[in-house]
């Protein structure tokens, strides 16, 4: 499609997933990032993303940012991917400088991209349902140039342990403005949340780059400033250079969310995705969720390449319940 020219895909797959340690520590005791674990046995969650990606982009535009402390991972899990489309982050900083390094990144190789990004950890029933939702907010960015467009899925169920999008009222645009966030709120507060209209936020978001780096300088001045520098020095020194690493020894973790989208509210607009059996599987009472809802995806037409998966959640899930 015309209007998905200069789009590209970041899969962000750099997180440690500490609050599903319960389910994704393996026999030596290690804590194996959830986004290279599969729900139950097949693909693990990064191929799907992966896969998911090329809903907006060809496989050339796809590019994933990992930290390199995962390494023994992704390694083995990305061996087909582009070495130039594999990012690494000296360490996991947070959400905010992951998305600052791959729009760095990006624009290097196209100074007018249009980027959607993508969570490596979620689960989704219906692929196809988001699938056009996806397609939907890298369209409109050729009308929105210079707003951060959100996904927003409409609840099944009123969850406390997710973060809710409050559309504005009385708008019918494709990409409403936001009125506010709620993140993780009581029982209580997220069923009236839903009848507010508010959506669960999957954390999936699009931005024309050079928005997106004009978003992130203002929020985050100085960080920016020191890692355009360092890839700089980097990119005239060659492999010698350390700059990235020394920058990243000393980066503060922050939040996306909290260090970079609140206080820019006004720039913020979301596009409602149907219900499509999403999850984040944060917690192990959402991985069990999702597993009575799991139904296998019949094959598709273009066989993905398989990434391996370290560990079976559905298979860690029963080993506990078995123990408990």
């Amino acid at each position: 499609m015309k209007t998905l020219q200069r789009t590209w895909a970041i899969v962000l797959a750099a997180g440690d997933g500490t609050r599903l340690a319960s389910l994704t520590t393996d026999e030596h005791g290690n804590a194996v990032p959830k986004q290279f674990c599969s729900l139950d046995g097949g693909s693990s969650l990064l191929a799907e993303a992966m896969q998911r990606a090329r809903h907006v982009a060809p496989r050339e535009r796809v590019c994933v940012i990992v930290a390199e402390h995962h390494r023994r991972y992704w390694k083995r899990a990305l061996w087909t991917t582009p070495s130039g489309n594999v990012i690494v982050q000296p360490r996991n900083c947070g959400t905010a400088n992951g998305v600052l390094l791959a729009t760095l990144r990006i624009l290097e190789r196209d100074p007018l991209a249009r980027i959607v990004f993508l969570p490596a950890d979620h689960y989704v029933r219906d692929e196809a349902a988001l699938a056009g939702s996806l397609r939907e907010v890298a369209t409109l960015l050729t009308r929105n140039p210079d707003e951060l467009l959100l996904v927003g899925i409409e609840p099944e169920e009123a969850d406390p342990e997710l973060g809710y999008i409050v559309p504005a009222r009385g708008e019918r645009w494709q990409a409403r403005a936001v009125e506010r966030f709620v993140e993780k709120p009581p029982a209580s507060l997220a069923r009236e949340l839903l009848g507010d209209g508010a959506l669960w936020n999957s954390f999936i978001f699009a931005a024309c780059a050079p928005a997106l780096l004009g978003m992130l300088r203002t929020a985050q001045p100085e960080i920016v400033e020191r890692m355009e520098t360092a890839i700089a020095r980097d990119a005239r020194l060659g492999a010698r250079s350390i700059a990235l690493e020394e920058v990243y020894a000393e980066l503060p973790s922050v939040d996306f969310s909290r260090g970079v989208m609140q206080g820019s509210e006004h720039r913020l607009r979301v596009v409602t995705a149907p219900a499509c059996g999403w999850s984040d599987l944060g917690t192990p009472r959402r991985v069990a969720e999702a597993l009575k809802r799991f139904e296998p995806q019949p094959p598709r037409r273009e066989t993905p390449v398989n990434i391996p998966a370290f560990i079976n959640l559905a298979a860690q899930h029963a080993r506990l319940a078995m123990a408990g």
